[in-house]
């Protein structure tokens, strides 16, 4: 008997979570592994945070609440949508779920119908394609330039659109470029999206990671009209380094809201009472941690991007928000070295060989670009201590080196 599902034949593991995972494991047999893998700040959850959790468990807030989250979580994310973005949402147009990925993969189950189209600027984080096929839906991919900020343009957003069209997905602060999107560059997509009336999923999960005085904005800040056709998806996992707590939430129309609620409750009822709880305090609470990792990681930024940038071959964009970088190998690609092992290789993948042979003779995991969508690149997440970045990369030109004798 065939126990496999079909719709397994679409989607792959995600790569991100399997390098990081090799990455621990190698760590654990006394290997010296430097991993910029995981998008996991490295700093502690803030203390008054994790108090809000403690007094939670002791007031006995233990057992179920609200499938798609407590009134006090919902009331501090709209009060954060208020303050932050000057969005105006009632309780009915917020959902709490278990991390920002399963809001995107309900918010994908309750809008898609069989061979929907959904517009996908690449690079792209690893999961969006595979979600969208879950959900029956198509993926097309559209690949962005290094040379234009790997953001995608209303030119390019115009010609794509079909009368299959039902979403765009616009992830500013990206994941894995850094890449963000001005308030005059959302406009300009906007007019498209108002003239097609396509729906917008706004990943905003790194919108408070951003740098250089950067003013973050989203599709739905723009207009009424434009708040109508936008789902926001957010969470504290990166603002606030709250990965394990599992927090994410979204805001949209009434009808999409309530249909995710009927998924939700189907599959994982509530998230956590207790990181709700914290999530809550977290949001609420005095934002000055959230400022503080911001500016480490715009220190790091700094200190990654001339590294990378000093090695013959590598070329990178500065990021303006987030905590990656995305490195394009194109040089490094054409050195004898890096052909001799394409051709004693099997694998077809540019950045798979490079990473495969980067984490097995010099130590270091990265994630592939072509996980993303581009396979000119890899992925180095910079949410590390500053000497595990230059050691990490004084590997890479190491190997870039090697390659290049």
């Amino acid at each position: 008997m065939e126990w496999n599902a079909r719709r397994l034949d679409v989607i792959e593991p995600s790569p991100t979570l399997a390098i990081s995972a090799k990455a621990a494991e190698l760590k654990k047999k006394g290997e010296d592994i430097v991993s910029f893998g995981a998008g996991e700040p490295d700093f502690e959850t803030p203390a008054h945070i994790k108090e809000a959790a403690k007094k939670a468990i002791d007031k006995g807030q233990t057992r179920y609440t609200a499938v798609s989250g407590t009134v006090e979580l919902k009331n501090a994310i709209i009060t954060k949508f208020k303050r932050d973005n000057g969005l105006e949402y009632s309780t009915n147009q917020i959902i709490v779920g278990t991390g920002g990925k399963q809001v995107i993969y309900n918010f994908f189950l309750a809008t898609l119908n069989p061979g929907d189209e959904v517009i996908i600027p690449a690079p792209y984080w690893v999961s969006y394609a595979d979600i969208v096929r879950l959900a029956e839906g198509k993926a097309v991919i559209l690949p962005t330039k290094k040379e234009e900020g790997f953001l995608l343009s209303p030119e390019q957003l115009e010609k794509a659109i079909t009368p299959k069209t039902k979403v765009l997905i616009l992830n500013s602060p990206s994941n894995p470029t850094g890449a963000a999107y001005s308030r005059s560059q959302l406009e300009a997509l906007g007019k498209v999206v108002l003239k097609h009336k396509i729906m917008v999923l706004s990943d905003d999960i790194y919108e408070c990671i951003n740098f250089d005085g950067f003013q973050f904005s989203n599709i739905a800040m723009l207009s009424p009209e434009l708040k109508e056709l936008t789902f926001v998806a957010n969470g504290v996992s990166k603002a606030y380094s709250m990965t394990g707590w599992r927090i994410g939430y979204g805001a949209g129309p009434v009808d999409i809201i309530r249909n995710m609620d009927t998924i939700q409750s189907q599959s994982t009822s509530n998230p956590s009472s207790i990181s709700q709880a914290a999530a809550e305090a977290a949001l609420t609470g005095d934002q000055d941690c959230v400022a503080e990792m911001a500016k480490a990681f715009q220190k790091r930024r700094d200190l990654i991007v001339g590294l990378l940038n000093a090695i013959p071959g590598v070329e990178v964009n500065v990021p303006q928000g987030a905590f990656y970088v995305f490195p394009y190998l194109t040089g490094v690609y054409e050195t004898e070295g890096f052909k001799k092992l394409a051709a004693s290789s099997s694998e077809k993948s540019k950045s798979k060989l490079f990473c495969a042979h980067l984490l097995d003779k010099y130590k270091v995991a990265a994630v592939p670009g072509i996980a993303f969508g581009d396979d000119n690149a890899l992925r180095l997440s910079y949410a590390m201590g500053e000497e595990d970045i230059k050691k990490g990369v004084s590997r890479i030109a190491e190997m870039v080196r090697d390659l290049s004798l």
